[in-house]
């Protein structure tokens, strides 16, 4: 007989990412690189395994060869497990249904078999494309300490801005008493995380129960937390305090790689007691000849040029004359001599060819309207050729 687990955690990670454009045109956004050395995918990883869950369920659907190529048996996260460990669950065909995932909670209701193998007391629903460092097992002391049927986790957002998220109004002691998914006028700027730790009997009922309405959309946000509170089950909200970004647009995803930077970065990401664990490829030390300022650079990379304020991933070559300012380069890309990329991401394996220009300068590109707010963006596996010139705010995803 199988040993039981009291937490098993199932990772959302099969979204298009449709806002990141060129950069999820052939895999999923959790597999989108991010500074330097990681995947977004790392982040709720390496979350689990440092608050001591050590069974995890990444559910994937869209693009999901890389992802899966990634996460593999999950050595890399100490989640490769005889009992337990990482689980890559995909859409199946059954005996009386084949369908996609319909919506997160159907994702989950699908699954349900995979959950129920390890008998939990209690089950951690996580996003696959948020930028964050959480101990869950500090939420999940306070869900048994309250008792609670559902706990969501949470944080202050600016008013202006609490229209995105679903929003928890509460009591003085975090007791849930409304749920509004995307408000268009929020009574409170205390926003889900999208994080739900659930008492495993009471996730089973409202997934079946949603399983069988036609007229549901098959989400939690929509469905399943709005059905709870309506029939008083007991929700609390879990108030977190660190550093989160969701990294779902071009600009959030600039802007959560600039927080790296600097003596004392937004987030800081070489805390040993919070490791942050990645399938690192395998690359000799950096070599920098040219002058770096203010910027991360990956193992494997070659810098004979100009590095400002930039975040440069592996197997990078920047040559003589090259210049990056105010950049995400993800890895495998080669700046030739001449080349200027200022305010720009540019996606794996691209070439830059000589006296090429990418983006402008950010405090004139800054806060463009458009879809990318000024940050030009170079997909995957595309060159642009000599003495081009592509906008700020632009979008390539094929060769110039």
């Amino acid at each position: 007989m199988l040993r039981k687990k009291e937490c098993v955690a199932m990772l959302l990670a099969g979204g298009q990412g449709s806002r990141l454009y060129a950069l999820t045109s052939n895999i999923a956004k959790p597999a989108v690189s991010f500074g330097s050395k990681y995947r977004i995918i790392d982040f709720p990883l390496s979350n689990c395994i440092n608050s001591k869950i050590d069974t995890v369920g990444v559910l994937t659907q869209y693009q999901p060869l890389v992802l899966n190529e990634y996460v593999g048996n999950g050595q890399p996260w100490d989640l490769d497990r005889t009992f337990g460990g990482v689980h890559i669950l995909s859409p199946y065909e059954a005996k009386t249904d084949t369908s996609w995932y319909k919506g997160t909670a159907n994702a989950i209701y699908q699954n349900i078999t995979f959950i129920k193998m390890y008998d939990p007391e209690y089950v951690l629903i996580l996003s696959g494309d948020h930028i964050y460092k959480m101990d869950y097992n500090m939420m999940l002391n306070a869900h048994k300490e309250t008792g609670a049927d559902c706990t969501i986790a949470c944080l202050k957002v600016p008013l202006k801005e609490a229209s995105r998220f679903g929003i928890l109004n509460t009591d003085e002691n975090g007791k849930i008493y409304e749920f509004e998914e995307k408000p268009k006028n929020p009574k409170s700027d205390l926003a889900s995380m999208g994080i739900y730790i659930f008492t495993a009997s009471k996730l089973y009922k409202y997934l079946e129960e949603d399983d069988k309405d036609p007229s549901s959309d098959k989400d939690f946000g929509k469905n399943i937390l709005p059905k709870m509170l309506a029939a008083g089950e007991k929700m609390y909200s879990y108030r977190f305090e660190g550093y989160w970004k969701d990294v779902g647009t071009i600009a959030s995803l600039w802007e959560a790689n600039m927080d790296l930077l600097g003596l004392t970065p937004n987030f800081e990401l070489s805390d040993r007691e919070n490791v942050i664990y990645s399938r690192s490829p395998l690359a000799p030390p950096a070599f920098v000849e040219g002058e770096v300022k203010n910027s991360i650079v990956a193992t494997g990379s070659e810098i004979g040029g100009k590095i400002i304020n930039s975040v440069i991933g592996s197997n990078c070559i920047v040559e003589k004359g090259a210049e990056v300012k105010d950049s995400v380069l993800m890895g495998n890309i080669t700046v030739k001599k001449g080349a200027k990329i200022r305010y720009s991401i540019i996606d794996e394996d691209v070439t830059v060819c000589e006296n090429a220009e990418i983006g402008g300068e950010k405090e004139v590109c800054a806060g463009m309207a458009g879809k990318t707010s000024g940050i030009a963006v170079l997909g995957r596996g595309i060159t642009v050729g000599k003495n081009l010139k592509v906008p700020a705010g632009e979008i390539v995803d094929k060769d110039m």
